[in-house]
């Protein structure tokens, strides 16, 4: 099995590109505080395709917290000096809003953030 389920913030907005085969695919990184350690923070790769990639490059930008799962990928590709690399990065099926960032809204001013539990299914 594999299945990972991530919230954290994202470090950039999301970046959407069409393939020559005409799939959407967007990808961003996540900051993801570990539990335990303090001031110890992971930054991971996502991906997402399809439906996901549109509503995640529409819908999300830098800042903001989000709860997605999905599943781990490792792959391997030969870098242009000819060295064999490797990129490790959670393909995103499924996210859920949690919060936005605290600039966007007009009440973060007042102190009142409200935060959001809509589930975005895909």
């Amino acid at each position: 099995m594999n299945r990972i389920i991530l919230m954290g913030r994202l470090t950039k907005d999301p970046e959407v590109r069409v393939t020559p085969s005409d799939k959407t695919v967007c990808t961003f990184g996540l900051a993801v505080p570990r539990a335990f350690a303090k001031d110890e923070t992971d930054f991971i790769n996502i991906v997402a395709w399809g439906k996901t990639a549109e509503l995640c490059g529409n819908s999300l930008s830098k800042g903001e917290r989000v709860l997605l799962e999905g599943r781990l990928q490792i792959r391997g590709y030969k870098a242009k000096d000819g060295s064999n690399r490797s990129v490790t990065e959670v393909i995103a099926d499924r996210m859920e809003f949690v919060e936005k960032k605290k600039a966007d809204s007009p009440m973060a001013a007042m102190g009142t953030e409200s935060q959001h539990d809509e589930e975005v299914p895909f």
